[in-house]
């Protein structure tokens, strides 16, 4: 007969191990239940376990938003993404030559690309290489219509093999599906060669992503709002024939420097360039009055929370009437002139001084009245006459001793105070 006693403790004891569990032993030591007094409640203390984990979480949170780089390499690898952008650069004047493909076509093969990379949520360093493999392909071969669209998907496909995981890549299935059985496989496959070999295996484009990641993870960190706003500008840029010419770090900087603005950020004057600015005038100007022409599904990508509605953020700032306006940096102060000629410089020169050398714009040294007459053979240069003339006192003149004055000026003032003193002599008056 079973026991119902027994059973019944031990499934009341079940009950109570799950309602209640055991605590575990802290491999730190005891850890006390109750807090103490002499900290507030919000103040939460922290093992070393948790601060060492919360680090590695913070690593790999920045190692996910950006690129981090050692400080020894960093110029090294920036020389290096310059040169490797120079050589990867698209020619606008060989894809004006094209016998059917016309720049007002662009926009929408950038619109089909945007949504399938958005779609497959391939990462944005492969949306940029897609339209850079497009630009040099259509800038050395001849590309019909009906194969523009094709070119795109083989572009996508080779640049989400190059930057993306394995198991992010479409298929040959999808992109067919995409493109509404338009191309068989075999067209896809044989694409991907040919463009393969027309751009000489070359895929390492430095892309404006790559060099928004690493002016942001410089020496201070930009705030994630601005990161998407300059990721929405960047990708405007994709759709315009303007913006083609311009290398992939001068459109990144353009980006940044708008989204900065736009987002009350003060500005870095010592990174803008001539070329910056003017990228940040074209992308402004387009924005301020062609705002509503934008790709629909370009600013429905970037509504949503998780770039931080940056496409409702800017389309309103430019319906409102907002414009860009360029900090005018201060002036540095003048140097002053002279105002004078060389030969009437007061300062004394030596024997070896020149004319050059007395150039220099310093200001003139004042002169000392002295009591000399005007006198067209005077050649002392510090002491020159001027109109300058003294006021005795008739009443009481003091009279210097002549072995503390000069011969000349004794001479010369001898018979000046002799006349002034017999004037003034009590004889005169009588």
């Amino acid at each position: 007969m079973k026991d119902l006693s027994s059973t019944s403790s031990s499934s009341r004891h079940a009950r109570n191990s799950l309602i209640y569990p055991k605590k575990r032993p802290s491999p730190h030591g005891v850890s006390k239940s109750h807090k103490s007094p002499l900290f507030s409640q919000d103040v939460m203390r922290k093992s070393p376990r948790s601060v060492k984990a919360a680090l590695i979480q913070q690593r790999q949170q920045l190692r996910r938003d950006g690129v981090i780089l050692e400080d020894e390499y960093r110029e090294d690898i920036r020389c290096y993404m310059h040169e490797m952008e120079n050589y990867t650069m698209s020619s606008t004047q060989s894809m004006d030559q094209q016998p059917e493909i016309r720049w007002h076509m662009r926009p929408c093969l950038v619109d089909f690309l945007v949504e399938i990379h958005f779609s497959f949520r391939l990462r944005p360093e492969t949306l940029y290489l897609t339209l850079n493999i497009v630009d040099r392909y259509v800038s050395r071969r001849i590309v019909f219509i009906k194969h523009y669209q094709l070119v795109g998907c083989a572009a996508l496909w080779i640049a989400a093999k190059f930057e993306d995981a394995k198991e992010r890549v479409p298929t040959v299935q999808d992109l067919v599906q995409m493109c509404h059985d338009a191309y068989e496989e075999s067209a896809f496959l044989q694409m991907e060669g040919h463009v393969l070999s027309t751009i000489q295996w070359t895929l390492g484009h430095p892309t404006a992503e790559a060099w928004l990641r690493l002016m942001c993870c410089g020496p201070c960190m930009e705030e994630p709002k601005v990161q998407h706003v300059a990721r929405f500008l960047m990708e405007i840029t994709l759709f315009y024939r303007e913006f083609v010419k311009y290398a992939p770090s001068s459109i990144a900087l353009a980006a940044l420097t708008l989204a900065r603005f736009l987002c009350g950020k003060p500005a870095r004057v010592w990174e803008e360039t001539d070329e910056c600015l003017e990228i940040v005038d074209l992308l402004d100007t387009r924005l301020a009055k062609h705002v509503n022409d934008l790709s629909e599904t370009l600013v429905k990508k970037y509504s949503y929370a998780f770039y931080s509605k940056a496409a409702t953020f800017v389309v309103q700032y430019y319906l409102q009437g907002g414009k860009f306006n360029r900090i005018a940096t201060a002036a540095f102060p003048v140097t002053p002139t002279r105002s004078v000629p060389i030969s009437a410089v007061s300062t004394p020169m030596s024997c070896s001084t020149s004319v050059s050398d007395g150039s220099d714009d310093f200001p003139l040294t004042p002169i000392t009245p002295v009591l000399h007459p005007p006198s067209s053979d005077y050649d002392d240069k510090e002491n020159r006459p001027t109109t300058f003339e003294p006021v005795y006192n008739k009443h009481r003149i003091d009279s210097p001793p002549e072995q503390f004055l000069p011969h000349d000026f004794v001479t010369f003032s001898r018979p000046a105070l002799h006349s002034l003193n017999v004037s003034s002599s009590p004889r005169a008056y009588s």
